[in-house]
């Protein structure tokens, strides 16, 4: 049920990108730690997202799992820090039931992004989901919400005009390589094959610019130059000896950084135009390092500054918003009847069944006695008649039953099936059982 659905975690609004780093997750040890989050904490399913503007956790709980607010045990996973009494309810925020998926379908539609409408934020979902089944920690709860997550923007993105102008991040670092290149000329280095450095990719290829794909597995980096026609080097190699750039669009997600001092010196090495290289980190933890490039002459624009640009655009595009956010609504309560049918789609069906299997027990012993003269033709026909209007008759109290399923009140659907005759009962319980296996604990 929706009620089990739970999300943690912290955006670009609390702190910007320092924050974002250190509650960011070790991509190596992302798989073993989220298992064991999940098993400590008796959690039926678990996902992590992180991006450059947010680190989350969705989750459906069991009857097991220990607390309410588990911001403190998430604050341990995503910092490797104990926190003390109150830090975790302060620097996390939490939602539940219908609050949790209501901001999932918030940030999938990129309604809660620093760059409102902003594109890439969907993939990252779809990436979100897709670790999730990966690692075996998602079930039904999960797989229904990332579903209507996923609906949900695709209807945004068709329907309005919120993602038009600037909506992406990976954008608004373009016309900022666009205007260096324009001044100074030379080429651009796109450091890390990822959405964000893919996109610029295809932006500055539209745009005529030279790029140089410098990332650490060399056959990603000759997939990405080939398809627009750019040069390539290995990471290491362009560490110690990169060619001269005019600027370099970092998003590798590395887990610290990689370009540090000796990596800046080698670029302002190369340099032929007597200006440092622009740096644009989106990075989240930062790709370069900001103290040595500061100390070097290095401009670097990070996340923080890309995120506050994208801000600036935001208010353009808040009429659009009211629209995407009835849509938002909507797929709320559709939600709640996807997971009423999920269930208790096979209590229905036994329902049904039941009210069948009932007219047909009635039609044979009619057919036996008191109409066993009628012909094959007239006792088709009864038969079906009997069918259909058992369906007929079964529909109205699954109707109810829907009805009260979805909106209460707590404990009414026990108390219908206590009061039923004990065999039918115990089959409406074994039907309710099957269609809560993987939702309800």
């Amino acid at each position: 049920m929706i009620d089990q659905l739970g999300m943690i975690g912290v955006s670009w609004r609390s702190g910007g990108s320092d924050t974002l780093a250190s509650f960011t997750l070790d991509r190596e040890r992302a798989g073993e730690a989220l298992r064991e989050f999940a098993r400590r904490n008796a959690l039926n399913e678990l996902a992590y997202l992180g991006t450059c503007n947010r680190v989350e956790l969705l989750f459906a709980r069991s009857a097991s799992t220990p607390s309410a607010d588990l911001r403190p045990q998430a604050y341990e996973l995503l910092s490797g820090l104990v926190p003390g009494p109150g830090e975790a309810e302060r620097r996390l925020k939490a939602w539940h039931g219908e609050g949790a998926a209501e901001h999932l379908f918030l940030v999938a539609a990129g309604l809660d992004s620093a760059c409102l409408g902003e594109s890439e934020i969907v993939g990252q979902v779809r990436n979100c989901h897709a670790l999730s089944r990966e690692l075996g920690l998602c079930g039904p709860a999960l797989d229904l919400a990332f579903a209507a997550a996923e609906d949900i923007a695709a209807r945004v993105r068709a329907t309005t005009a919120l993602a038009s102008g600037r909506v992406s991040l990976a954008e608004l670092a373009v016309d900022m390589l666009r205007e260096r290149h324009a001044r100074t000329g030379g080429t651009v280095a796109l450091v890390g094959v990822s959405p964000m450095t893919e996109r610029a990719a295809l932006a500055l290829h539209s745009s005529n610019v030279p790029m140089l794909v410098v990332n650490r597995t060399m056959a990603n980096a000759a997939r990405l130059a080939q398809q627009y026609g750019a040069a390539c080097q290995s990471l290491t190699e362009f560490l110690v000896a990169p060619p001269p750039v005019t600027a370099v669009l970092c998003a590798t997600g590395a887990p610290g950084v990689v370009l540090d001092q000796a990596a800046l010196e080698h670029l302002l090495a190369a340099d032929t135009r007597g200006e440092a290289p622009l740096i644009i980190d989106m990075a989240v933890p930062p790709d370069a390092c900001p103290e040595a490039c500061a100390r070097l002459g290095f401009t670097r624009i990070g996340m923080d500054e890309i995120t506050a640009r994208a801000e600036s655009n935001r208010r353009a595009r808040l009429a659009e918003a009211a629209q995407a956010r009835e849509y938002v609504d909507l797929a709320l309560a559709e939600l709640h009847e996807r997971y009423a049918e999920k269930l208790y789609g096979p209590l229905l069906g036994t329902l049904q069944q039941r009210y069948q299997r009932t007219a047909r027990e009635g039609v044979k012993r009619l057919l036996k006695k008191e109409l066993r003269g009628l012909g094959q033709t007239e006792r088709e026909a009864i038969e079906t008649w009997s069918e259909v209007l058992a369906r007929r008759f079964a529909h109205i109290p699954c109707l109810g039953l829907r009805g009260l399923m979805q909106n209460g009140p707590e404990g009414a659907l026990d108390a219908f099936i206590g009061g039923l005759e004990p065999e039918f009962a115990d089959e409406l319980r074994a039907a309710l059982k099957r269609g809560g296996r993987g939702i309800a604990a």
